[in-house]
């Protein structure tokens, strides 16, 4: 590209020929600086154009985080989506704590999950935990709430819901599954003990709460009856 030497006449020829340029290109304005000869003190055009050019960055800013939070919720938007499809194509209580744990650790990067589901019938399953209401004492408070929760577990429900794991595990998402009934539970934990806390919105673990509430109640009738 060939360099341009342009002096303070020249742009002065091209300005006073082009007086309407700076109404077609207004944008050039907000990074213009230029100072008023008011000795130290700031005229008063000046200090009005300063508090708009920090206006308009402060809303370019402002622009820029609300479309990075637009990205992330879609992103969040799509592994949801994914898991909850999976899910309602789950054919067995086992089909759903393998989607569980694959769409919670892969996509959503925890690392362990624990479904507990209540019943009185001996069903065979491999990758989740079933009992009577009355043997989870362990996580009484944790079921009674009905709502979810995140932060750190108390070590009896640590050790009630992760067994072997639940020293690595060092915070906790824990979503009572409820259709009617208290059906179980749900806990998502992390090796990590920031990751989980309890200011943490749990809108999407509520969703996630339903669909699996609904699926494991169809499937657990059809495998009682």
């Amino acid at each position: 590209m060939t360099e341009l030497n342009l002096t303070d006449a020249d742009v002065s020829e091209f300005l006073l020929q082009n007086p309407d340029f700076f109404s077609r290109n207004s944008k050039l304005l907000e990074k213009l600086n230029v100072p008023h000869e008011t000795g130290k003190a700031v005229s008063l055009i000046e200090r009005q154009t300063l508090v708009l050019r920090e206006k308009n960055q402060n809303l370019t800013t402002h622009l820029s985080d609300l479309i990075d939070i637009a990205r992330h919720n879609d992103v969040q938007f799509e592994k949801t989506k994914r898991m909850v499809l999976t899910l309602l194509e789950s054919e067995t209580l086992d089909d759903i704590a393998v989607a569980i744990d694959e769409s919670l650790c892969e996509d959503f990067q925890s690392d362990k999950t624990a479904l507990i589901l209540f019943t009185e019938k001996e069903l065979d399953v491999n990758n989740l935990s079933l009992m009577s209401k009355d043997d989870a004492a362990g996580v009484a408070n944790l079921v009674a709430s009905n709502l979810p929760s995140c932060g750190q577990l108390t070590a009896t429900e640590n050790e009630f819901i992760f067994k072997e794991d639940a020293i690595k595990v060092q915070s906790c998402a824990v979503v009572p599954l409820v259709q009617g009934e208290t059906l179980g539970l749900l806990a998502i934990g992390s090796f990590d003990p920031n990751y989980f806390s309890s200011s943490q919105g749990t809108v999407l673990l509520s969703y996630v709460g339903e669909v699996l509430s609904r699926v494991a109640s169809r499937i657990l009738h059809q495998q009682e009856h």
